[in-house]
C-alpha cells in the first residue's frame, strides 16, 4: 500500500457557499482520477438517508460516484472494497459509537494506514481520524465505548475553531480555554484548533495546512500559536507522547 493520505476539513458549509463548496477543488485535486467511488459513513446524523443524498449530489457533480455504508448489508466489507472513504460532520459522538457498534475502527485504520486509500473527513469526519474525540464540541448523546478514535494522526483537532468575541458579554469558558482544560490532563497530544474554512492535508510524513483561514496550535504547556495557510504541520506526525491504550 501507498502512505497515508488524509483530507482533514474543519466544517462542510461555509458561510455564503453550498455542500463543500469551498473545498470541492481541495476534494478533487485530493481524490485525483485513480478512485472512481467514495464510501460515505453518515453515521454522524440520525437521517442517513437524507445525507447520504446530499453527498451523493456533491461527489456525482465533481465526477465521482458515491456508495453510502449504511445502504450495505456488511459495512466491513463494504470498507475493505473501498477506494476512498468521506465521513462526514454531525454528532462526533454518535459517529463515534456507530464505529464501534458496526466493528469498523481496526477496518478503516487497516485500509488508510496499511493500504493507502485516501481517507475524507469534515467537521466530525475529522474529529474521528484523530487520536481521541476529547476535544470535539458536541454534546455526548449517545454513549461510545471508549473516546479513543481511529488514530490516523497522533494529535488532536478541534474543528469549528472559535476565537473568543472581545465584544461579547458571554462569561462561559471560550474554545482556549476548554482545550488549556484538556493540557491539564497528563500526557494529553497538541490540539490543532482548525477555524471554518481551513483543512489539513496529510500525504505520508508531510503534513499541511490548507484553506482560505489559519489554525491555532496547542501544545501541552506551552503557549498557543498561530498559523496562517501553507504551514508545514509535519512535525505533529511525530508520535512523540503516545497514548496509553
Amino acid at each position: 500500500g501507498g502512505p497515508r493520505r488524509l483530507l482533514l476539513v474543519s466544517n462542510s458549509t461555509l458561510h455564503g457557499g453550498g455542500y463543500l463548496g469551498h473545498c470541492q477543488q481541495h476534494i478533487q485535486s485530493f481524490l485525483g482520477r485513480k478512485v472512481k467511488r467514495v464510501l460515505f459513513i453518515p453515521y454522524a446524523l440520525h437521517d442517513r438517508d437524507a445525507y447520504a443524498r446530499t453527498a451523493r449530489e456533491k461527489f456525482e457533480s465533481l465526477g465521482y460516484g458515491l456508495d453510502s455504508i449504511h445502504e450495505s448489508c456488511d459495512p466491513v466489507e463494504a470498507v475493505r472494497k473501498s477506494e476512498a472513504i468521506f465521513i462526514g460532520g454531525g454528532n462526533t459522538f454518535r459517529l463515534l459509537k456507530a464505529l464501534y457498534d458496526n466493528s469498523l475502527i481496526h477496518e478503516i485504520r487497516k485500509r488508510v494506514l496499511e493500504d493507502g486509500i485516501p481517507y475524507m473527513g469534515s467537521s466530525a469526519g475529522t474529529n474521528v481520524a484523530t487520536v481521541s474525540i476529547n476535544t470535539t464540541n458536541d454534546m455526548p448523546i449517545v454513549y461510545p465505548p471508549s473516546l479513543q478514535a481511529l488514530g490516523l494522526v497522533p494529535f488532536n483537532i478541534n474543528p469549528h475553531y472559535l476565537d473568543p468575541d472581545v465584544k461579547s458579554t458571554h462569561m462561559g469558558e471560550t474554545r482556549e480555554e476548554r482545550i488549556r482544560q484538556y493540557h491539564e490532563e497528563p500526557n494529553t497530544p497538541p490540539v490543532l484548533g482548525l477555524r471554518e474554512g481551513a483543512m489539513l492535508l496529510v500525504e505520508g510524513d508531510k503534513a499541511t495546512l490548507q484553506g482560505v483561514t489559519g489554525a491555532r496550535l496547542f501544545l501541552r504547556g506551552k503557549k498557543p500559536t498561530e498559523h496562517e495557510p501553507g504551514t508545514d504541520f509535519s512535525f505533529l506526525l511525530i508520535d512523540t507522547n503516545p497514548p496509553n491504550p
